[in-house]
Formats: structure tokens, C-alpha cells, sequence
């Protein structure tokens, strides 16, 4: 018998070994199961002269052609290896066909972009560019579909393990994602929402000691914000009223961004430093930004793009670099359309009855238990002189109305794109002339030059408003347009070569009180940019590091203000006292190995709520709370001021409330909430145990195979309010969703490098290690480089692809 367990153990430890042996050599045949053809020689029809792809270690691409129009054709070709599978999730979503990805459960999402037509608007605009812009995005394609029709082989696993396969790109599909993007940038209908909800339950008067307050540092002391007087109160009744989703909820991205020039001046190397954060939400895997490098006898361009879309956003050229944010210019606004009682499938105008546009479309929508594994529904859209009907008939009202959605972008674009030309620019003033020629975003633009010119504009189409429009949904009561006109370019917000040596932007109010237009109501708290103003006007010049250690910068000067408020509070009651402790002691450094940055988030945050919520009720607080801008410059204010009657609970009958009463009550819900969690010492407590960035895999966004094909969930620092962003829904605390989803820093005086890092890789491929070889740098701060130089680029190549014409 012991003979016989002996040969069983001697057996399983064999069996063991093998199993071991057969799991490692799997774990290093992966990442050859899903990958591409990236050396020797590869026929790509339509080029006029041979191109080479050269790599480097995180598998970057550097094309080398002879003209950009070959560059664009190979620049597609080339995005197609790394991310079909992502451009093809992007249009899904964009073209609202994503229901035959993932069925039923994503129809909200299908019908919203169905309804808001980008593709039916990017068919339109594709049509009306210029043969130029035109050619730029269809040598673009004609890489993608070549690489569609001749490499099946090379798909990225991803699409056999979806089910789905790719098919053509057209110029609508691009310019389709072009518009998901910028929709996205376009982010004042939930505060137009917001807005009305509130003044429906508590009135005029009550809601405006509550709506966004906007200030621009720049001002200071801060002016009041550029609106006019809210126009007479149309109720709606929107709480529980039948709106499309996604007017109500957080898109699929979500933007926001730092970006700042410091001139020569300010830079140890005598040039101007641009350094560049887009913030998204990013959490899938590679990220968004391609980073790629083109070089043509007469350009060359470092930078990303969008995979889909052809071009550099963001980045350099040999004189001129360039970095964008969003500007948050209202360029969105909700009307208020009355139903023709008389006459159905009309809407009034005044007297005049109008019929509505309707729209059929079709939505293929995977289903396993139809014939063919699909099944089709035909959903009809009306539309308005203003733009698609998002609502149902709203309930509870005298006159049947609904809700109709006009976006400037799809009325701005004309036979321009703008990217195309600001590539080329070879002066600061060439590429403020040229990016305004990209009126289909609403986008801040950071920029300057090798001769030390550096600016700043604000492009995009503004509509010009009557006054008191574009705070809340507006009722349409004739046929007059509201919109007005169109802010003329040279009155766009701008600046060129400040006397003080540098500017930046960070989503906040940047427009002053004597700009004559209606600009924005929904704008960042002005925190970020107040500590970039600390930071760059400290003593000396600084270089390229100094601005990338600025990009991770933590300092939290929201907490500074408050902090001490919430302290001298939480000190007079025994059991929060601990908390106060924390808070006193405090550098104010959103640290995620420090306890101090969750108490002061979890008991803020909760005093928020304990400070709306008796009056709004639960869900509209909630609702209201989620949007960060509206409301977290107003509270700080009435924090730090006091007494606010905003304060009192209304639910304890004659006892009134203070501001320390509601702190303290915060407080106690805090300790016991992560108590539960975290233990009962708060001085135990991390932030980073909760604030966590979890990069995941398309294929396993949650369960237990989340893990191993993303990266793992990480303790993130920093918070909504510091420069290293890392923002978390309100609603779902504390897990990042919003973050750098790049960080750049352009030296102008360094012609072989340009410091950036992504939070992924180049490579959109399952198991492919280039599609996480950045996560740790990017985690640590670590600087990884783009290389920019002829030298720079042959001294870091690993392999090298040429594309040759297909006679050759």
C-alpha cells in the first residue's frame, strides 16, 4: 500500500509538472495567437511609393512615406492591425448598432444614438467637404478596407470570440465617430435638466440660491457669471417623465482635460513647453489615443489619433505643437415643443401647425433564439425644425408637449475639417487659423511654436442666444429662431503670447464678465486651474520633468478650503472626533496611501447629500449630485460663508439646523458606513483601498476573467479637484472613471524625443503584452518616450514593415 501511494504521488507530481509546463508554454504562445504581420514586405494598392512602418519596443508606429497622401493610406492600414476590433466596437456604438453586439439589453443605447442621428448627420456632412478633407479621410479608409479584405487571417481574436466580423468603412462611419467624440465633449443637457427639475419642485427663486456658480480665477475677485435672468418657469414635471436615457446618464465617454504652454521665458531649454491631459474615461483597454509618428520628406508629425478617425489631435510637428480640452461652450439646448391637439404628427409654432419629420430605422438586434441568431425592430423618429423628439409625451401637464434636442455641431460643419490643415501649420497663428476650421467640436486648444509664439482659442460653432436661453429647456411658443447667429471666429475666447509667460486651461470659466456673449453655465470648479496657477508661477524656469511631475500633481486646494471647516466641526462630538484628528493633520495631498483623503471625500460627500435631499428629495439630490459642476463651486461658497438656508433640514419640524449640525450628522453615517469596510479605526483607512482604477479587457469587463486579460484594479491618487485627475460617480463611490487618458509634455527645445504615456499600450489585441505595456509607467509616473528624431527613431526600431505599391 505505501508502494502504491508513493507511485500515485511520484504520478500527480508528474501530471503536475506537465499541467505546469503546458500552462506556461500556453501563456507564451498567447500572445502569437492574436497579432499581425509587423516585418518584411506587404503589397498595399494605391500607394505611390514604397512606405516603412518602423516599431519600436511598445510596438509604436513610425511611418516614413513620400507624401502624406500615401501616409494617410498606410496610417489607416496600419490602425487596422492594431485596433479593428475597437474602431469596430466605436462605430457599433456610434451608428447605434450595438444591439447586434449585445442584444437587448443594449437597445437604450442603440435608440439614442439612433435618435440623435449621427450617422444619418455624418452620411450628410461627409458629403459636403471639400475634395481635399474628402481625400484626407478616404485614403485613410482605403487602408482600413484593404486591411479588411486581404489580411482575415490576422483579425484580432476578439472578433471570433464576439461573433461578429468587420466590414467596410465609409466616410459617414468616420465621420460618425468624429461626432460620438465631440458629442461627448458637449456636456449642458443634464444641467438644462437639472435646472428644470429643481425649479419644478421648489420654484424659481429657491433654485437659482442653488444653480452652477462659474468663476475664473483670472478675475478675481470673481465676477458674477454672464447670464441673463432665467426666462418665466414652463413646469414640466420631469421627475419620472419617459426621456431617452442617455440624456440622464453618463455617456460612453466623458470628457474633460488639462492643457497648459509655459514660453520661452518660463522653459530652461529657451523654447515653449506644451504639456497635455485629456481626461476620459478610459477604462477599457488599450484607451483610446493611438500614438503614431508620420515623417514624409516635407512633415513630421508625432502624436495620437483616434482609431476610426485619420490625423493627430494632439501633438507635435517640426514647429508647432498643440493639446486640447474641452472648453464646455454651450452648444446643446433642449426645446420645449407643443403637440397640434388638432392635428396628430403635428407641433405648433405659435399658430402655425407644423407636421413632423419622420425617420424609420432598424435596429438588428442579437437574439439566439431567432432564425439566423437576429431579429429586427423598426422604431420610428420625429424630428423638428430644431433637431430629433427625445421624450415621450410628458405626463401630468394641460398641453400635451415633448421635448425636442438641437446640437450646433451638426449645423456648423462645412466643407472643412481643420485637422488636416493645422497639421500642416508651421507658425502658432497658421494653426489657430486652421484648427477654427474644426466647428464640429467645442474644444480648447493649447498651442505654440519653435519661434516662441504660443495661444490659446476656443473653436467650434457657438450659437448666439437670446437672453436669459440655454439654462433650461426652451418653449418654442413661434416660429422666430432663438438661436441668433453664430459667434464669429475672432470673437471665439482666445489669447496670444499673456504677458505673463504662459496659459493653461482646465475645463473652467475662462471667458471674462465683459465677453458679450452667453457662453457656458456648465463649467469645472476652479480648483485645477488654481493650483496650476501655484504651480506655474513658482520661482524659476522649469523643463520638461517639472511640467510632467505637474501633470500628477495631488494637492487638493478644494479640501484646503473646506478641510479645516469639516475639522473644527467633527472636534465637538466625541465618537467623530477621530475623523477631525485626520482632516487637522492633513497636507491636503489627495494621497492614496493616506487616510485623510477618504474622510474628507466620504464625509463631503455625504454632507451633500444630507444638505439637498430633505428638500429636492432623494433622487433629484442624486440626480443634481452627479453632475460635479453644478453644484460644487456654489456649496464651497455657502460652506465657507456659513449660514445658508439650505442648511436646515426641513424634516425636523421647528428645529433649525446649521451647517456644523449637518457635518457632525455626516460624520456618524461615515464612521459606520466604512467602518463596516474598513475597520473601526479611521486612522487604518487608505484611500486608495477604495479609490481604485480598474483597466479591463472588452471581452471581460467584470467576473473573475476581468483580471487576468485587463490589469487589475490599482489604488489610484489624486481626486475630481486635483491636477491628477481620477474623478468617481457621485452615485457609485469610489472606484475612478474619469483619469488621464494621456499624458504629454512637448518640449519645443528637444528635436529627438516627446515624454508621453498612455494607460494601456499601442495594440488593441487580446494577450498581446502591447496592449498593457504601458500600464505601469503610466501607474508610477514613470515617463515613456515618443521618438521624434531620425536618429532617435533608427537607435529604437525592433522591427520594419514596407508597404509597397501593389506593381512592385
Amino acid at each position: 500500500m505505501k508502494r502504491f501511494f508513493k507511485w500515485l504521488s511520484i504520478c500527480l507530481a508528474g501530471v503536475a509538472a506537465l499541467l505546469f509546463l503546458a500552462a506556461v508554454g500556453l501563456w507564451f504562445y498567447l500572445p502569437y495567437m492574436n497579432t499581425y504581420q509587423a516585418e518584411g514586405q506587404l503589397a498595399l494598392p494605391g500607394l505611390k511609393a514604397p512606405v516603412k512602418v518602423a516599431r519600436d519596443a511598445k510596438a509604436m508606429p513610425y511611418i516614413h512615406a513620400q507624401s502624406m497622401d500615401d501616409a494617410m493610406l498606410a496610417l489607416g492600414f496600419v490602425t487596422a492591425q492594431d485596433r479593428l476590433f475597437q474602431m469596430e466596437l466605436l462605430r457599433l456604438v456610434a451608428t447605434g448598432r450595438i444591439c447586434e453586439l449585445a442584444g437587448e439589453k443594449a437597445k437604450p443605447l442603440a435608440m439614442f444614438f439612433k435618435t440623435l442621428g449621427l450617422y444619418r448627420n455624418g452620411r450628410r456632412m461627409a458629403a459636403n467637404l471639400g475634395p481635399k478633407p474628402k481625400r484626407f479621410i478616404q485614403r485613410y479608409l482605403d487602408g482600413v478596407n484593404h486591411f479588411i479584405a486581404t489580411r482575415q487571417d490576422e483579425y484580432p481574436l476578439e472578433f471570433r470570440l464576439a461573433g461578429i466580423q468587420p466590414t467596410p468603412w465609409t466616410p459617414a462611419d468616420c465621420m460618425s465617430l468624429q461626432l460620438i467624440m465631440s458629442w461627448n465633449s458637449s456636456a449642458n443637457l443634464k444641467t438644462e435638466l437639472a435646472a428644470q427639475a429643481i425649479m419644478d419642485k421648489v420654484g424659481p427663486e429657491r433654485a437659482r440660491e442653488i444653480f452652477p456658480l462659474n468663476i475664473n480665477p483670472d478675475e478675481e475677485p470673481a465676477p458674477p457669471a454672464k447670464t441673463s435672468a432665467l426666462p418665466a418657469h414652463t413646469p414640466l414635471n420631469l421627475a419620472g417623465q419617459e426621456l431617452l436615457p442617455l440624456l440622464t446618464t453618463r455617456g460612453p465617454l466623458a470628457l474633460g482635460s488639462n492643457n497648459w504652454v509655459a514660453g520661452s521665458g518660463l522653459s530652461k531649454g529657451g523654447k515653449p513647453i506644451l504639456a497635455n491631459d485629456p481626461h476620459l474615461d478610459s477604462r477599457i483597454l488599450p484607451g483610446y489615443w493611438y500614438p503614431l509618428a508620420i515623417i514624409t520628406p516635407h512633415e513630421r508629425l508625432v502624436g495620437v489619433g483616434v482609431p476610426g478617425i485619420p490625423g493627430i489631435p494632439v501633438g507635435r510637428n517640426q514647429h508647432v505643437a498643440w493639446g486640447v480640452t474641452n472648453a464646455y461652450g454651450d452648444c446643446q439646448d433642449l426645446y420645449i415643443e407643443t403637440l397640434d391637439p388638432n392635428q396628430p404628427g403635428h407641433y405648433l409654432e405659435g399658430g402655425k401647425s407644423i407636421p413632423f419629420q419622420i425617420v424609420e430605422e432598424t435596429l438588428k438586434i442579437r437574439d439566439k433564439e431567432a432564425p439566423g441568431g437576429f431579429r429586427e425592430e423598426k422604431v420610428k423618429i420625429r424630428l423638428t425644425k430644431r433637431g430629433p423628439v427625445v421624450s415621450g409625451v410628458l405626463k401630468g401637464l394641460k398641453t400635451g408637449r415633448v421635448l425636442s434636442l438641437r446640437w450646433a455641431p451638426l449645423e456648423t460643419l462645412g466643407s472643412r475639417l481643420g485637422l488636416d490643415e493645422a497639421m500642416a501649420a508651421k507658425s502658432a497663428k497658421e494653426f489657430r487659423d486652421a484648427i477654427q476650421g474644426m466647428r464640429h467640436f467645442v474644444l480648447n486648444y493649447v498651442f505654440a511654436d519653435t519661434k516662441g509664439d504660443f495661444g490659446w482659442v476656443v473653436i467650434g460653432g457657438l450659437p448666439i442666444r437670446g437672453p436669459g436661453q440655454g439654462a433650461v429647456p426652451h418653449l418654442v411658443e413661434s416660429s422666430q429662431d432663438n438661436w441668433l447667429g453664430w459667434i464669429p471666429d475672432n470673437q471665439m475666447p482666445q489669447a496670444l503670447n499673456p504677458v505673463r509667460g504662459w496659459l493653461g486651461t482646465c475645463n473652467h470659466m475662462t471667458v471674462t464678465k465683459d465677453y458679450p456673449y452667453y457662453y457656458s453655465n456648465r463649467l469645472a470648479p476652479s480648483w485645477r486651474y488654481r493650483r496650476l496657477i501655484q504651480l506655474m508661477s513658482s520661482k524659476g524656469k522649469k523643463d520638461a520633468r517639472d511640467h510632467w511631475r505637474y501633470q500628477r500633481d495631488v494637492k487638493n486646494l478644494h479640501a484646503k478650503l473646506i478641510a479645516p471647516i469639516l475639522a473644527k466641526a467633527l472636534e465637538k462630538n466625541l465618537q467623530t472626533k477621530p475623523l477631525a484628528e485626520l482632516l487637522a493633520g492633513w497636507d491636503y495631498m489627495d494621497d492614496k496611501n493616506a487616510a485623510a483623503p477618504l474622510v474628507f471625500q466620504a464625509v463631503y460627500r455625504q454632507f451633500a447629500l444630507e444638505v439637498f435631499t430633505d428638500e429636492l428629495g432623494e433622487d433629484l439630490a442624486r440626480y443634481m449630485l452627479g453632475i460635479y459642476y453644478f453644484w460644487k463651486e456654489r456649496l464651497a461658497k455657502n460652506v465657507v460663508a456659513g449660514d445658508w438656508a439650505w442648511f436646515d433640514d426641513v424634516n425636523t419640524g421647528d428645529k433649525k439646523e446649521t451647517r456644523d449640525d449637518i457635518i457632525r450628522r455626516a460624520g456618524l453615517k461615515v464612521l459606520t458606513e466604512l467602518g463596516d469596510t474598513l475597520g473601526k479605526d479611521p486612522s487604518t483607512w487608505r484611500w486608495g483601498e477604495l479609490h481604485t482604477l480598474n483597466l479591463v479587457s472588452p471581452i471581460a469587463r467584470t467576473g473573475p476573467l476581468a483580471g487576468w486579460l485587463g490589469a487589475w484594479a490599482r489604488p489610484e491618487s489624486g481626486s475630481e479637484s486635483t491636477l491628477l485627475r481620477g474623478i468617481y460617480d457621485f452615485n457609485k463611490p469610489y472606484e475612478v472613471i474619469v483619469f488621464d487618458s494621456l499624458r504629454m509634455v512637448v518640449d519645443l527645445a528637444d528635436d529627438e524625443k516627446v515624454m508621453a504615456v498612455i494607460p494601456g499600450g499601442a495594440t488593441a489585441r487580446l494577450f498581446n503584452p502591447h496592449t498593457t505595456d504601458q500600464v505601469n509607467a503610466y501607474m508610477s509616473g514613470r515617463p515613456v518616450y515618443w521618438w521624434f528624431s531620425d536618429k532617435a527613431i533608427k537607435k529604437h526600431t525592433v522591427s520594419v514593415l514596407t508597404l509597397t505599391p501593389e506593381s512592385e
